[in-house]
């Protein structure tokens, strides 16, 4: 990215000639009129501050002793007192009034600007009228008319070719103290209280940093206000990732429109072949397992056996309404479902499991476990609470205890593919996609050691839909747990195909979901927002949608894998035409 840059963008209306400042003039400061250097008497006024504050208690709290009245003051505690105030007033005149104005007004104009704007303008005119012939007394002297101000364009080269960015003097000087580290970064938002011009500071900043072109990465187009406080900070673009359509894909009776974000070719074509096959073969069923989100705090003990204690607590049913009551009481849709203990010598995993509605709900079960946990401190003072996850929840990492208990959606998918569909828009046959699925996706994977991977490729899937629907991509470790079953069925001549995914999690309110493009995918799949009918049936839906697009999935690749095509489609759809060389050229 290129900048052009003027020396100044600022017109000067006027000449002031009652006031003239040289350029080497020292310009005095507020702090000379100290008799002490500044941080000598800050320093003074602190120690006098808090002895005189040491003094007044020490002495008051000897008095309470030998129950003297505290009206009764001494001379000492008069200057004591005295000096308290002094102190008071000093710190507080400089260091109080200035936080409470950052607080309640906001940063105006000039507040980015020089203090010596003035003096800075005297002296550019100055130059500027600096002549090469004589003056004399029949010549104008006036001063020559300054050049229109024109702003400092920052031009990035995307699709029209069209500037962008457009920043003026006043940006140039806050961009200069980001470089310089007066200016932190992360406050540009707070301090401008324009998200997209922070973003356009922060990026020449960066580029000025490191000395790296940003060209190429998206700067307009977006609303930065939508991401301020929840969805990402420091931003200076957005990254664009193309988003196809698989579909109709066919469950339980109904027709959704697949959104899949991917730079991988061949995945939505795939994924979308599967989708009609599934279709032709009168679509999907999708139940739902379990629904509840986790989170597991880690509490240590003195002993062993009061980590027993608690357990046997916690797990006794007749506990379990009274953690209930104090549980919900974080959320309107966060509702207890259990509590499962795991003992490590004196350490206790609790693993806390809850409905959380249409959200994901990290947040919501989290504010439910650490209610639970201060409740737990009255009849066990000796906890202490390492940490409000133990990782046995487990959240954003492959584990058995999501494998085999389920986290958030626990979802098993199913069809019945015929034979002739198996043949004819498959190119294979049924008894080859049996085969291949237990060499490959069993057996193959149990050689693997694989924990939750059996299957061909479900976080190819699960990954595609979250980024385009707004869910956390991290969040497919889990999801993508998997195992993918094939049968012949119906005398062998059809295909039974089934997905069961123990650990979806997703959500339709909150964090990514709300931000307009992911939004508008949600609301091609029509589970846009909280579900007005029933609390959870529209993240519910999405995860019967997720499931059944890893079943297209599913079945599309092991079908070209069986069939011998994976590398022709790949060669087809996942590797550019263009001569590369040629283009650099």
């Amino acid at each position: 990215m290129e900048a052009g840059r003027r020396s100044s963008t600022k017109p000067v209306q006027s000449l002031k000639p009652t006031k003239t400042v040289s350029v080497d003039e020292d310009l005095t400061k507020a702090s000379d009129a100290l008799p002490l250097p500044l941080h000598l008497s800050n320093a003074f006024f602190f120690t006098l501050f808090f002895s005189a504050v040491y003094f007044l208690l020490s002495h008051w709290r000897e008095k309470i002793r030998t129950s003297t009245p505290l009206s009764v003051v001494t001379f000492s505690e008069i200057i004591a007192i005295l000096a308290f105030v002094a102190s008071f007033i000093y710190l507080l005149g400089f260091f109080g009034i200035d936080f409470v104005q950052s607080l309640i007004l906001r940063p105006q104009t000039e507040v980015w600007n020089s203090e010596d704007d003035d003096e800075v303008a005297d002296v550019l005119l100055r130059k500027e009228d600096a002549r090469k012939v004589p003056c004399g007394q029949a010549l104008d002297c006036s001063l020559p008319p300054l050049p229109p101000p024109a702003p400092i364009v920052t031009v990035q080269k995307v699709l029209d070719e069209k500037p962008v960015t457009v920043l003026t003097e006043e940006d140039e000087e806050i961009i200069k103290s980001v470089v310089a580290g007066t200016t932190p970064s992360y406050s540009l938002e707070s301090k401008l209280g324009d998200c997209k011009r922070a973003a356009a500071i922060r990026r020449e900043a960066l580029q000025r940093l490191t000395g790296k072109s940003l060209e190429g990465l998206p700067l307009d187009g977006f609303d930065y206000e939508s991401i301020l406080g929840q969805c990402c900070e420091m931003p200076v673009g957005y990254v664009q990732i193309p988003v196809g359509i698989a579909g109709p894909l066919l469950i339980n009776g109904r027709e959704y429109s697949v959104p899949m974000a991917t730079t991988e070719g061949c995945l939505v074509a795939s994924t979308n072949r599967g989708c009609k096959a599934i279709h032709l073969s009168g679509g999907a069923t999708s139940t739902l397992l379990r629904d509840g989100m986790t989170r597991a705090p880690v509490v240590r003990f003195g002993t062993a056996k009061r980590a027993a204690d608690l357990k046997l607590y916690l797990e006794d049913p007749d506990n379990f309404d009274t953690l209930a009551v104090v549980f919900n009481r974080s959320s309107r849709f966060g509702r207890l479902q259990g509590i499962k203990c795991a003992i490590a010598g004196k350490n206790l995993y609790l693993r806390f499991t809850c409905t959380t509605g249409d959200a994901m709900g990290m947040n919501m079960v989290s504010k439910g476990v650490q209610n639970v946990l201060d409740f737990l401190q009255t009849d066990f003072p000796d906890m202490d609470v390492m940490g409000i996850s133990g990782n046995f929840c487990s959240d954003k990492k492959p584990a058995a205890v999501n494998w085999i208990e389920g986290r958030g959606k626990s979802v098993v998918c199913e069809a019945i593919i015929k034979g002739d569909v198996v043949r004819k828009v498959l190119k294979t046959t049924v008894e080859s996609l049996v085969e291949l699925n237990m060499l490959k996706n069993l057996t193959g994977s149990a050689m693997a050691g694989a924990l939750g991977g059996f299957n061909a490729h479900a976080s190819n899937i699960v990954t595609a839909v979250y980024i385009a629907t707004g869910q956390d991509p991290a969040q497919n470790v889990e999801s993508s747990h998997c195992i993918t079953m094939m049968e012949a069925v119906n005398d062998g001549k059809d295909l039974h195909i089934s997905v069961t995914m123990p650990s979806i999690e997703v959500g339709t309110v909150g964090g990514g979901t709300q931000l307009a493009s992911q939004s508008a995918c949600l609301n091609l799949l029509g589970v846009k927002g909280a579900s007005k009918e029933s609390a959870g049936a529209n993240s519910r839906m999405l995860a019967a949608v997720v499931a059944g697009a890893v079943l297209a999935g599913e079945l599309s690749l092991m079908s070209a894998l069986a069939a011998g095509q994976l590398v022709k489609s790949h060669m087809k759809y996942n590797r550019s035409n263009k001569d590369v060389s040629k283009a650099s050229s």
